[in-house]
């Protein structure tokens, strides 16, 4: 996991947008929409940050479309420390 944390948030471009889904989500479930207008982010971009969280399960989606609202993955919950430590690494202060 740790590996995959790191290649997904410092390793590829997006990387930090995607450390700051990953935060959010850990606060609590988001929809797409909601992501985009509380991270200042354009729609397109978190759709594509999303699909790459799923992918590589860190997060799930429940529900359908529009209001399908997405959750940190079990392994990502329980692997939570493991990603602030990169992130603290990454001297990421957002």
């Amino acid at each position: 996991m740790k590996k995959l944390l790191w290649w997904l948030l410092a390793g590829t471009r997006g990387g930090h947008n995607r450390a700051r889904i990953i935060r959010m989500l850990h606060k609590r479930p988001y929809n797409t929409n909601q992501l985009s207008e509380a991270l200042k982010l354009d729609y397109k971009t978190v759709q594509h940050h999303i699909k790459v969280l799923e992918k590589n399960s860190i997060i799930v989606g429940a529900g359908d479309r529009y209001g399908r609202m997405y959750f940190l993955s079990d392994i990502m919950e329980e692997n939570y420390h493991l990603f602030e430590e990169i992130w603290n690494k990454m001297g990421s202060s957002d």
